[in-house]
């Protein structure tokens, strides 16, 4: 029932909060336990729905740790004030936040906002809550938060680690808030790593998944099974990505992203990007042109340039420089821009073009990018409920 890192991938020695590798495969669900809670309820299948579909709420989340922001966290703050008050415009958000930090996420949240944002205080430890929160399938008439096991992006051991136990446990925690019914899912993982069409298509990375240190011994068949089984999808078009070069070994949703169902958004790197993330570009583009989606069609793909990075407010090699990171709240596609006035004014034009009964507002999001993340990262939908036909 409902009721009311600067730098992500930046180097940091900071692991004593997370699992090791070696103990991941005691905590990952075996599978008679992934079996016994697969989705279904009654007569209901349920499938991950399309970012596009109605939502109930936005969620979001107030960074906590001072040490991961390396003294830009109320800057970073800032800036997730600035996106929670714009999709209040278009839908309610809900904040968590830990209980000392919640009347300050209060405080920065509450000037004039549209729709409401509530603070619920729950203890978390960073604001990517795409890639710790649930990530929810529908129904007719039923919904459900699939929880994929959040071990710090697998990053325990390695510069990249930061705490982690926080985050690991909040999708439990507001599923309970919130009385949605939780799935533990048979692999681990995050929902940045996660793109449907809601047709029972699914984007992924092989790099951020069929990964040791998020599955260890599991084969990417083996992988691609339990997301099935997980959120409701028939085919996984897979792309390579690039392992060990970000936190999150290279997410889809900076990547590619679907717009509708046969319709993908293309990340294309800008001026002056790193040869490697061409490389990554260039193979996706291979890999989306040659696949069909669960349904047999061909995919129509519109490239997304990103601004050149000589050009834009941000700078370092951890900031994401990506449009493609961009969320769609009820009405409305909430996306960055970076100061590249011709790179950010095309983006808005692709975007309107591509989502032509929404509007687009674009944001400075300077400070989380610099993290290495954006919108999209830092927010998840709570879909509405289907009706029963």
């Amino acid at each position: 029932m409902d009721t009311p890192r600067a730098t992500r991938r930046r180097l940091l020695q900071l692991g004593a909060a997370a699992l090791p590798l070696t103990t991941l495969s005691s905590v990952l669900p075996s599978a008679a336990a992934h079996a016994a809670t697969a989705p279904g309820t009654g007569s209901a299948t349920l499938r991950m729905p399309a970012e596009t579909d109605r939502h109930v709420r936005t969620y979001m989340a107030w960074p906590a740790l001072s040490a991961v922001w390396e003294g830009n966290l109320e800057s970073v703050r800032g800036n997730i004030a600035d996106v929670a008050y714009e999709i209040s415009r278009f839908e309610p958000v809900v904040m968590l936040a830990r209980p000392g930090h919640a009347a300050d996420a209060r405080y920065r949240c509450g000037r004039g906002a549209y729709h409401a944002i509530d603070v619920i205080e729950i203890p978390n430890d960073d604001l990517w809550i795409r890639d710790f929160g649930p990530t929810f399938v529908v129904g007719a008439g039923a919904v459900a938060g699939v929880d994929t096991n959040f071990n710090g992006w697998g990053k325990t051991g390695t510069p990249y680690a930061q705490p982690f136990a926080n985050d690991a446990a909040a999708a439990g925690i507001l599923l309970g808030e919130y009385g949605v019914r939780r799935i533990r899912a048979g692999f681990v993982g995050e929902g940045g790593s996660l793109e449907t069409d809601g047709e029972g298509t699914l984007l992924a990375t092989v790099s951020s998944l069929v990964n040791a240190n998020r599955n260890p011994g599991m084969t990417q068949d083996q992988v691609e099974q339990a997301v099935k089984t997980a959120l409701g999808i028939d085919k996984v078009i897979w792309v390579p990505g690039l392992a060990g070069q970000d936190i999150t070994d290279c997410h889809i949703d900076c990547l590619a992203r679907f717009t509708a169902p046969g319709r993908v958004i293309l990340d294309k790197p800008g001026a002056g990007a790193d040869r490697k993330w061409i490389a990554v570009y260039e193979e996706t583009k291979r890999a989306l042109e040659s696949a069909t989606d669960a349904r047999g069609r061909r995919l129509a793909i519109t490239e997304l340039p990103g601004p050149d990075r000589r050009r834009i407010r941000g700078g370092g090699a951890e900031f994401l420089s990506s449009y493609t990171n961009y969320y769609t709240a009820n009405g409305a596609v909430i996306a960055p821009q970076f100061g590249d006035g011709y790179a950010d004014g095309l983006a808005y034009a692709i975007l309107q073009a591509a989502y032509p009964d929404r509007q687009v507002v674009q944001i400075d999001i300077d400070h989380i990018a610099g993290g290495g993340g954006g919108i999209h990262c830092a927010t998840q939908s709570h879909p509405a409920v289907p009706p029963v036909v």
